[in-house]
């Protein structure tokens, strides 16, 4: 039986890079996308062109149902779930604290925060070896915002990033017993089209100088921990946040 692994937000960027690297190491990857089908439809036919097996379900991960429906048809179609890859977000516009409103706050929380929480909850009930599953490992994706407070940028994005290391420590001392493995990845400047959807195409380029490693990363190198995390070679690795970040 070929291990199933779930990607949200797997259409674009970090989680398409995911998803393709994946899926040459054997995964069978069931991505999501929020609105692009067309991207996400590339991507699951660069997988099968290239032998691997991809499908792509369109979900809102903020959305309890629609959440609750994805797993339900995850267990239908592939009676199982070893790796879950928590990716989808969205970065608000640049701007100073004070001008951020609840709505703002809260939308960035939901999907960034209530996601995760949704996705970890609906997963460990498909993985958990007390529920008949077969056990399995969580990644989900921080920022390395989460650390360094994103002042004058996205304060409201690095708080949801924290809160996504906190629940992920607690997670990995919970579901450990259970055979789940959880950690996280934090990225730190990666080149991606995140930053121009925000409002800011020319972060990248700004900030690469800052860098210790003198630039900015890619989505693969990030996609590259995400895939090591899953892999039976971080058997022993639990709770761990993984900067990804060029020394950052």
């Amino acid at each position: 039986m070929t291990a199933v692994l779930l990607i949200t937000g797997g259409s674009r960027g970090i989680g398409a890079a995911t998803a393709r690297l994946a899926a040459r190491e054997g995964w069978d990857v069931l991505l999501t996308f929020n609105s692009d089908a067309e991207a996400a439809g590339r991507v699951v036919g660069e997988i099968r062109d290239a032998g691997g097996r991809a499908e792509a379900l369109q979900v809102d991960v903020s959305d309890e149902a629609q959440v609750r429906h994805l797993f339900a048809t995850c267990a239908e179609r592939h009676g199982h779930l070893r790796g879950l890859v928590n990716n989808a977000g969205m970065l608000p516009p640049s701007g100073r604290f004070e001008g951020i409103s609840l709505e703002r706050w809260t939308r960035t929380f939901m999907i960034n925060t209530a996601g995760t929480f949704l996705c970890c909850r609906e997963a460990l009930r498909l993985m958990a070896t007390g529920n008949g599953g077969q056990g399995g490992s969580i990644v989900n994706l921080s920022s390395m915002s989460a650390v360094l407070g994103a002042p004058n940028e996205f304060i409201d994005y690095g708080a949801s990033k924290g809160a996504i290391e906190s629940m992920t420590i607690g997670l990995s001392k919970e579901l450990g017993p259970e055979g789940i493995r959880v950690n996280a990845v934090r990225p730190g400047l990666i080149d991606t089209e995140i930053h121009k959807s925000a409002g800011d195409a020319g972060r990248v380029e700004r900030l690469g100088q800052t860098v210790p490693l003198g630039r900015a990363g890619s989505a693969e190198e990030t996609a590259a921990a995400i895939v090591w995390l899953l892999s039976e070679a971080a058997s022993y690795v639990t709770g761990a946040i993984l900067p990804v970040s060029g020394g950052r």
